[in-house]
């Protein structure tokens, strides 16, 4: 037990010196220290996480990373009430502010739990019945309930090493973060650009659309994703991409995806650092970022195509009233809109709406 402490403490120590996400960080950490076991890392894995989590719980009790139940502090009131709900004051009051008390509080605990494991078929490839049916008896699986191409896994595997996998049958991805690129409704031969194309997830999600015509842009300022997304997208078999650190034709996309950086409130129980990153001041030049970027991305849309903004965001200043702004200040019609809040067992949370130039 002292061999795992040492290592929990030392991992606890980097991460508040560090400014790299949790996740990063356990990989890095275990990559240079081979001497740590399965079951090592596991106990690490979950009890840090679980620390970051409840981490102010933790600070006000006044006690080191170890089995804590918070659900055993809700109904003591000598803690402020953000602190026995696990989130910081600022961004508490915005979601009671937004969603009243009793659904901030629903929102809380789900977002302080882990999340489900989810997958998304890669219709390019195969299809659900066939992966639901070759992993019957051998794994714990459900089909999702909204994303036709969804499964949940029901218990936790090392996806990355699947044959599945490694053949581009499947790809991690949340159910909402699925749902919302099925606003992408693109058709074979059209053109469509990915503008802040990351490591392409959104791309995957969409691409088997076009049937490997036409013709699909990746962009992004940072090269690292671009390579990332490279690989992804070869395993999957999509072949009608470019990838691109420049921009592209303008006024010519049928379709323009634009994922923008976000507070990324709707994915805590994936990246319980970030909520303690959470800076209310900030918030407005966030918004300010997320306008520059959609004006500039809405100027590669033909006049006849749809661009789809998204966020993983929660809140409302950076959903409805950014979309409320475009359709204003750009003359936008909505085309569809999706949204969701974290969902117990279920989805993330996430905001997605399309939106098309308005006749004149």
């Amino acid at each position: 037990m002292k061999f795992r402490q040492y290592h929990l403490s030392a991992v606890l120590e980097s991460l508040e010196s560090q400014k790299i996400p949790l996740d990063a960080l356990l990989s890095r950490y275990f990559r240079f220290h081979k001497a740590l076991g399965s079951k090592d890392r596991l106990f690490i894995s979950e009890t840090l996480y679980h620390y970051v989590r409840w981490k102010n719980l933790y600070q006000h009790l006044q006690v080191e990373p170890s089995p804590l139940d918070p659900l055993a502090y809700l109904k003591d009131e000598s803690i402020p009430i953000h602190i026995r709900y696990g989130m910081p004051q600022d961004l508490y009051d915005i979601l009671v502010m937004t969603y009243g008390e009793e659904k901030t509080h629903d929102v809380s605990l789900t977002s302080n739990v882990r999340a489900p494991l989810t997958i998304r078929v890669n219709p390019l490839k195969t299809s659900r019945e066939a992966l639901l049916a070759k992993w019957a008896g051998k794994y714990k699986v459900a089909p999702c309930p909204e994303s036709p191409y969804g499964i949940h896994f029901l218990e936790k595997i090392n996806f990355f090493t699947q044959p599945e996998f490694l053949e581009g049958l499947f790809e991690i991805q949340d159910e909402a973060s699925q749902m919302a690129a099925q606003l992408v409704k693109a058709k074979p031969k059209q053109h469509v650009l990915d503008y802040c194309a990351g490591a392409g997830g959104k791309t995957l999600a969409f691409a088997h659309r076009l049937e490997n015509t036409g013709q699909i842009y990746l962009h992004d300022i940072r090269p690292h994703p671009l390579a990332e997304a490279r690989k992804r997208l070869n395993r999957a078999g999509v072949q009608n991409v470019q990838f691109t650190l420049s921009p592209v034709q303008k006024n010519r996309m049928d379709w323009v995806v634009v994922d923008v950086p976000c507070t990324g409130t709707g994915t805590f129980r994936r990246n319980p650092d970030l909520k303690w990153k959470f800076d209310a001041s900030r918030l407005e030049n966030l918004l300010l970022e997320q306008r520059e970027i959609f004006q500039e991305a809405l100027t590669y849309l033909h006049p006849q195509g749809t661009i789809v903004y998204m966020t993983c965001s929660i809140l409302p200043q950076e959903n409805k009233a950014q979309a409320a702004y475009f359709q204003k200040t750009y003359g936008l019609e909505v085309v569809e809109t999706f949204q969701t809040l974290p969902i117990a067992n279920g989805m993330d949370g996430f905001f997605a709406i399309a939106l098309k130039k308005g006749k004149t």
